[in-house]
């Protein structure tokens, strides 16, 4: 096989930082989406919305947007040699998007923001337990150094952690599993597959609830509730593109914008101003996540290069 001419090198390295800028552009805008929706989430909670009656709703919503893409891409969703894969992952998903709107109705924006930060130290222990990758002590460390920031966020030690930080914790923990899981499918499963499931899976898990306190929204509420839909599914869907046109390495510091958009939209819309302690916490889990997700990308390169 020929060596690659500088030129040829060049124009790959081009290539590659054209495709990280798009991806980080991607991710920026997901973020945006996902601030977006934590604010609808968190306002629909303030008219008196129910979670379930939310979830549901986002469900019908998501469905009704993915239904042409289905037939245009000739698809049936339900289809798949790997159905108790994409059980089990929607489950976890329902689970993560039941809690964290839970948690966000509840608790300050930027809080709950914070706490989501945890998912790649969650990612770390889940895929050295069940994967059986190896994890040397320097990530062990980081690891255990962004749970103590969701000790400091959480302040467990100014009396018993709410219900809705735990909630928080528990989303984060649920998102992890589902990112292990998706290791687990071939490269060539439809991504409309994954989404359906989720959607389908997720309705149902908050649907007995949802009938049971049913209560008929008004325009103010139908509105947010198809923002939450709407916007929900375009940003997963953005960031879904980010990581695939650009490097993860590059492309997850990003993500971290949230909590600057969170900070802002919570000021601007309900008033609240993040403690020291969110943002010591928030320092801690980030300043750790950062370090792994660094050291990964530099042993991959030198992998590739030996």
């Amino acid at each position: 096989m020929p060596e690659p001419t500088p030129h040829t090198a060049a124009r790959e390295a081009a290539d590659v930082q054209r495709n990280n800028l798009h991806g980080a552009a991607f991710a920026v805008a997901a973020t945006i989406g996902f601030t977006i929706v934590s604010v609808l989430v968190k306002s629909l909670g303030d008219t008196g919305m129910d979670v379930f009656q939310t979830v549901v709703v986002r469900a019908v919503v998501g469905l009704t947007i993915l239904s042409p893409l289905f037939w245009r891409a000739r698809l049936l969703p339900w289809r798949t040699q790997h159905l108790p894969i994409h059980i089990i992952r929607a489950v976890l998903g329902g689970t993560a998007v039941l809690t964290g709107y839970y948690a966000f109705m509840r608790l300050p924006l930027a809080e709950v923001t914070a706490i989501s930060f945890t998912v790649p130290l969650f990612v770390t222990v889940s895929a050295a337990l069940f994967l059986n990758e190896g994890v040397g002590w320097r990530r062990w460390l980081a690891t255990t150094v962004g749970f103590g920031g969701v000790l400091v966020v959480a302040r467990p030690f100014d009396g018993s952690p709410e219900l809705a930080t735990l909630l928080a914790v528990a989303m984060a923990l649920c998102i992890a599993f589902s990112v292990v899981l998706l290791k687990r499918f071939p490269a060539r499963e439809s991504q409309l597959t994954m989404l359906f499931f989720f959607l389908v899976v997720s309705g149902l898990m908050a649907l007995p609830h949802c009938l049971a306190g049913w209560q008929e929204p008004t325009t103010e509420q139908w509105l947010l509730l198809l923002g939450i839909g709407v916007v929900g599914l375009v940003s997963q869907a953005a960031i879904i593109r980010a990581f695939r046109i650009g490097e993860a390495s590059f492309v997850a510091p990003f993500d971290y914008v949230r909590l600057l958009f969170a900070g802002i939209a919570g000021v601007i819309f309900f008033a609240e101003l993040p403690d020291i302690w969110t943002y010591a916490g928030s320092a801690l889990i980030i300043g750790s996540t950062l370090y792994i997700a660094r050291r990964e990308a530099r042993l991959a390169r030198a992998a590739n290069q030996s």
